[in-house]
């Protein structure tokens, strides 16, 4: 439990500094407002000259309190942490930084590198919040109360509220600003996907064990591995006799402890161990981040 909890909060922290480095060091020097709540803090950074981080936490926290009213649970303490690191690391580097980035931005290239690998850091740091369980909160929260209360997909209620917002931004740095925008969220989709299907891939195994013991591995199970247990009916075809088979889901790097809980309680159970490679639900990865991985924030 303690491993999974480091590797969860530590994907989250990772990914959150990357983002800040996305919209910190690339995309609000460059003033492309990329949809989400970053793009706002962009607009208004270059307009009233509010530190962009505080800017993301000011609009982001009373989102988050929404999402908390509106869906319960499924906004918890590790999205409200992907915010606050986003919005302080954000903070930080532009203090550092003074609101400047890596490249000249007198030449027209670096606009365009600017929306290339702010995109590329963007989409990294939202893959790795996710692949910790959580969120950066922000449009997302709104995208999802709209699909919740209307028959508009979750995509769909994405792709209005960064356009809005992309457009809302020709009226403060120009059209060709906007079309960079679209440039960097097509990316930062792009990105998202690749972070996502890179850690996608077996990322856990199903395990059927037929044992006579089954009450007390799957009790072991449950206590020492806290992950569920699952019995379903079963015959032995020769005896005749009902027996369940239980079955689990099971990270990679615990099917060694498990395999030696099993072997514990009856070295005689029958186990059979298949690659699973997407699991989704309550300790690996949320149905609502599923969907999210394929839009960004």
């Amino acid at each position: 439990m303690f491993k999974r909890k480091l590797y969860e909060y530590t994907n989250i922290t990772l990914g959150s500094f990357l983002t800040a480095i996305g919209v910190a060091y690339f995309v609000n020097p460059a003033k492309i407002a990329s949809g989400g709540v970053s793009g706002i803090a962009t607009m208004i950074y270059h307009t009233v000259g509010w530190n962009p981080g505080y800017v993301i936490f000011a609009l982001s926290l009373p989102l988050f309190l929404i999402g908390m009213k509106v869906f319960g649970k499924a906004y918890g303490f590790k999205s409200l942490l992907g915010t606050i690191l986003l919005s302080a690391f954000t903070s930080i580097i532009v203090e550092i930084s003074g609101g400047k980035g890596f490249l000249d931005y007198s030449e027209p290239l670096s606009v365009w590198l600017s929306a290339l690998f702010g995109g590329v850091a963007m989409g990294a740091g939202i893959g790795f919040v996710m692949k910790g369980g959580a969120n950066t909160g922000g449009t997302d929260i709104i995208a999802q109360i709209l699909n919740k209360y209307t028959p508009l997909s979750l995509g769909t209620c994405l792709i209005m509220i960064d356009a809005a917002i992309i457009f809302a931004s020709v009226f403060v740095f120009g059209i060709e600003s906007a079309l960079y925008a679209v440039t960097t969220v097509y990316i930062t989709g792009i990105v998202i996907d690749k972070v996502a299907i890179l850690f996608r891939s077996n990322t856990a195994k199903t395990v059927l064990i037929i044992s006579d013991k089954y009450e007390e591995i799957s009790k072991q199970i449950m206590e020492k591995l806290d992950h569920g247990v699952t019995a379903l009916s079963g015959k032995g075809m020769y005896t005749g006799n009902d027996r369940p088979v239980l079955m689990s889901v099971v990270p990679n790097n615990e099917i060694a402890v498990l395999s030696s809980l099993v072997r514990e309680i009856d070295d005689k159970a029958f186990v059979i161990v298949q690659n699973a490679n997407l699991v989704l639900g309550e300790g690996f990865m949320p149905l609502s981040k599923a969907i999210n991985m394929q839009f960004g924030n």
